[in-house]
């Protein structure tokens, strides 16, 4: 049955119910089912503050922050502040929360305008996972919310090891290469359209007048960031000795 259809039909003749369909998506019983809805629904759909899940993404933000701070915090004992805070900014950051999300299926199960093309590529979906943060904080507390991030999201999809050794800020890395390579390297926005009342940007990285690749975000420095990232892949930039490929 359809994950949301679920939610408005009555349980009857043996079909799951939303509640049961939550709980399989979780790995426990929800208690409040209304701040599931909520959480999994996009603004592009339910504008009403209360029926969108922008309120609780915020709270999901600061909850996840927290939690992961207190995780690096106990796993690397001798590390500085410096060392804890990047890792904290590769695990929460937006490109690296929407693929998590994405793993974990909630693009199947988030209610949002599947008409508007630039949703289904966009990141809402790590903004859903924050949302989904925040209620299950509101639902079940810190500690369990801790444990259930611990085990739902670092656990099975953040992987320490490799994320010590990435390069997170894809921009400076392309500006490294384009200086060591003599390229002139610039981020142009081309284009800016309304998207259900936010602006949607579009930023070009352009090397040598040309541009490589484009990323499309709600404010500029997503966008940006995308486009880098793009760009890096496309020209295989390993580091900035590497030759690119244009």
């Amino acid at each position: 049955m359809d994950f949301w259809k679920s939610f408005y039909k009555k349980e009857k003749d043996g079909n799951p119910s939303f509640k049961k369909s939550l709980k399989g998506m979780l790995g426990y019983s929800p208690g409040n089912v209304s701040l599931y809805k909520t959480a999994l629904t996009h603004r592009s759909v339910k504008d009403g503050i209360d029926e969108n899940n922008e309120r609780l993404e915020y709270l999901g933000d600061a909850v996840l922050s927290t939690v992961v701070a207190d995780y690096l915090f106990k796993r690397y004992p001798y590390k500085g502040e410096g060392f804890l805070t990047e890792m904290r900014s590769k695990m929460v950051n937006r490109q690296q929360l929407n693929d998590v999300a994405l793993k974990m299926g909630l693009k199947k199960v988030t209610a949002f305008n599947k008409s508007d093309a630039s949703l289904k590529s966009s990141q809402i979906f790590g903004n859903t996972l924050e949302a989904l943060v925040g209620a299950v904080y509101l639902d079940k507390g810190y500690k369990k919310t801790a444990k259930w991030v611990a085990e739902r999201i670092l656990m099975p999809h953040m992987f320490m090891d490799d994320l010590e050794n990435l390069e997170i800020n894809h921009k400076n890395k392309l500006y490294g290469w384009a200086n060591k390579n003599g390229k002139a390297l610039e981020f142009e926005t081309v284009n800016e359209t309304l998207e259900n009342g936010r602006r949607l940007f579009t930023v070009a990285a352009v090397i040598d007048g040309k541009a490589i690749a484009q990323g499309k975000a709600f404010n500029k420095k997503d966008a940006s960031q995308i486009a880098a990232q793009k760009a890096v892949e496309k020209l295989g930039i390993v580091n900035s000795d590497s030759v690119g490929e244009m």
